[in-house]
């Protein structure tokens, strides 16, 4: 039976983990893996999501199923969250998914079986999942302008030319916020622009909101989003609430549907629902249990959003002290961007070889295309790291 099969090529952030864990330096660091780390470099339990999970065990009375749409008080919390009053909620209907991976995989099998063979436009570069979830669902890539290596920014102008050109038979795929791999996001007035673009070219935007509150706060993350939304008659949002609550092993997301109206978001609805009936069936609740608690709790609520500020502004201050260490070092305005770039992630822009060489001299891990995880920085060692990256490029 499996004579015709050959290895998979193996992932390369898992690699690279692996490779980390193997070396023996105890001066290395690690911004590779995309999670939250504190000042001790461990990614912690949220105290807001401890006490939920001791409510839950407390109260817990059955485990029986969910329902293939999941924990509905979770679906109406995250709509709270993420949407808020941004189109009318009998246009929207919401799935809870295994993470935001199993969110876009649904959204994603929903669009093949609307328009098969449809094609999805990703920005360059984009996470490096969402190519192989696209192409399994049997979808056709394109990609579209976003990332500028020269000055860390995002093409806009070309971007946006790029989406005018598009269809109603186009999917655009966007980062809601925090852009995934590089930090560099779109300002609220480009936000429009790009509302306004997809407003009248009929393509569907598929928004892939994973780090929600990582940026400059929930409300200001969530402009793009609700922009969007309330211009277009049709959308697909993919939640993750991975970061913004350290649930990454929960694997806790939901697959959102806003459609034109009431009876074709039933209809859209009951295809979403069949999706996932035909693949994991039901989702776990743990996660999505742990979410509708906090949120619909003021006080665990009030907790929450403290610890959350608390994580993006140890993320800003980190990327504020880098780039400054690397001016001061450099007398250049070079790494500047790190401070303008938000989120967990920053694309530097640097070639491999000087990667691998940051790499194997000095044990600085991060991605291949130079992708840094900022929350990984050692907050006592940014100084090193600035001299470790300096050398490298010289």
């Amino acid at each position: 039976m499996f004579d015709t099969l050959t290895k998979a090529p193996g992932d390369k952030i898992l690699a690279l983990m692996g490779e980390y864990a193997a070396d023996s330096r105890s001066d290395k660091i690690d911004l590779g893996v995309g999670v939250y780390k504190d000042e001790q470099g461990t990614t912690p339990i949220m105290s807001s999501v401890k006490k939920a999970e001791q409510r839950i065990l407390a109260a817990g009375k059955t485990k029986t199923y969910l329902g293939i749409a999941g924990n509905k008080g979770y679906g109406a919390a995250v709509l709270d969250l993420a949407i808020a009053d941004a189109v009318d909620r009998s246009r929207v209907r919401i799935a809870q998914a295994p993470g935001g991976t199993g969110s876009l995989w649904v959204l994603m099998q929903l669009v093949n079986r609307a328009r098969p063979g449809a094609t999805i436009w990703l920005s360059d570069p984009t996470w490096p999942n969402h190519n192989p979830i696209a192409e399994n669902a049997g979808l056709k890539v394109a990609v579209y302008p976003y990332f500028d290596t020269e000055t860390r920014g995002v093409k806009f102008a070309e971007m946006l030319a790029a989406l005018d050109k598009l269809g109603k038979d186009d999917v655009v795929l966007l980062h809601g916020c925090c852009h995934n791999p590089t930090g560099a996001n779109l300002t609220n007035a480009q936000w429009d622009q790009v509302a306004t673009s997809l407003a009248r070219t009929g393509a569907l935007p598929l928004i892939d909101l994973a780090y929600l509150g990582f940026g400059d706060g929930l409300l200001e993350d969530s402009y793009g989003t609700r922009k969007v939304i309330a211009s277009v008659p049709e959308a697909l949002i993919a939640f993750s609430g991975s970061k913004n609550f350290g649930l990454y092993r929960e694997r806790i997301g939901a697959a959102i549907v806003i459609a034109r109206d009431e009876a074709q978001a039933d209809i859209v609805n009951s295809q979403m629902l069949n999706v996932i009936r035909s693949s994991y069936s039901q989702p776990p609740d743990h996660g999505a249990e742990i979410i509708r608690v906090i949120l619909e709790d003021k006080e665990l609520r009030a907790e929450w959003e403290t610890e959350l500020n608390a994580m993006r502004a140890r993320m800003i201050g980190l990327r504020a002290k880098l780039s400054d260490a690397i001016r001061q070092r450099s007398n250049s305005k070079d790494f500047d961007f790190i401070a303008a770039h938000r989120g967990m992630f920053s694309l530097l822009g640097l070639p491999n070889s000087v990667v691998e060489h940051l790499k194997a001299t000095n044990g600085v891990y991060m991605i291949g295309d130079s992708r840094i995880n900022v929350a990984g920085i050692p907050e006592d060692r940014v100084g090193d790291l600035a001299d470790a990256l300096l050398a490298a490029i010289k």
